[in-house]
């Protein structure tokens, strides 16, 4: 009986040794961000392409406004309510503190400066495939905004969600920078590829989600339940959407269907920062989602 015991202590103590460690934070490489000088020009079309604003600014904002990312958003989801956290140069409210390196971290690893997980509602799933270069200038174009002295506000997430160490194991399953799109692309698709997947993020709300909220990769694009309230996220596939190429970039631009509906709900704000790109960054995007396999 003893060694029966020893033995299922043993097994417990590898267990729970394997447990921690699948469960640990994965920073980057200290030398990751060696010698990268951001560009705050070049950083802006990374800033609107991102849609920091959409999540960061306050509801409703416009113009200038929505440059002060003093957070306060509230974003339901199955797992609870997660509240958009101040992300303004303020260096006690805010990021204005941080390193490059812990910007990236955050960015492309979900890492926080304290070796916290971020939950992936801040969508770090799809920004683990941005350039290094690109978080260097997005850092260097956010430096320069507004400061906000709000404090941010706390996620009201319940047990067992509320351990943050447990989204170790959701990054274990999910987080991976392999594109979805593959194929012999062509350039402007490749670019669209580039924006859609990694900047853009539009598949964390066009892509229906498993039971621990990982992207189902195998319906890509096929839409998805609307978290934050009645109706459906819609299918942008080829199966639904039957939009042209340039009305799609013009919808991006508009925020006006070919129907002459107008975008709402989050599609709204998401309008209100891709009509701030170019008219190639939209036009790759389009290519993009024509590009795309359909899926019902």
């Amino acid at each position: 009986m003893r060694r029966v015991l020893s033995l299922l202590a043993l097994l417990g103590a590898a267990a729970a040794a394997a447990g921690w460690w699948v469960t640990a934070p994965r920073p980057l490489e200290p030398r990751a961000f060696a010698g990268l000088q951001g560009d705050a020009a070049r950083g802006e079309r990374i800033f609107w392409a991102a849609g920091c604003a959409s999540c960061h600014a306050a509801p409703g904002a416009t113009g200038e406004a929505r440059l002060v990312l003093a957070g306060g958003r509230r974003f339901a989801s199955a797992f609870g309510t997660f509240v958009a956290p101040n992300i303004s140069p303020d260096p006690a409210q805010g990021i204005g503190g941080w390193t490059l390196a812990e910007f990236g971290n955050a960015m492309l690893r979900g890492v926080a400066p304290d070796g916290r997980h971020y939950y992936p509602a801040f969508p770090y799933g799809s920004y683990v495939r941005m350039r290094l270069q690109d978080v260097a200038d997005l850092k260097a174009f956010m430096d320069g905004l507004p400061a906000a002295e709000t404090p941010s506000k706390p996620h009201e997430i319940a047990f067992p969600f509320s351990i943050r160490r447990a989204v170790g194991v959701w990054k274990y399953l999910y987080l991976d920078d392999a594109w979805v799109l593959s194929g012999d692309l062509t350039p402007q698709e490749t670019e669209g590829r580039y924006l859609v997947e990694a900047l853009t993020h539009c598949a964390e709300c066009h892509t229906p989600r498993d039971a621990l909220g990982g992207l189902d990769r195998s319906r890509w694009m096929a839409g998805a339940p609307n978290p934050s309230g009645p109706g459906r996220i819609p299918n942008i596939t080829p199966a639904r959407l039957r939009w042209s190429a340039a009305e799609i970039a013009a919808y991006l631009q508009t925020g006006f269907t070919p129907e002459f509906d107008t975008a709402g709900g989050s599609m709204a704000d998401v309008v209100k920062s891709t009509a701030m790109l170019t008219d190639a960054d939209r036009a790759a995007i389009a290519a993009y989602v024509k590009r795309l396999a359909p899926a019902e």
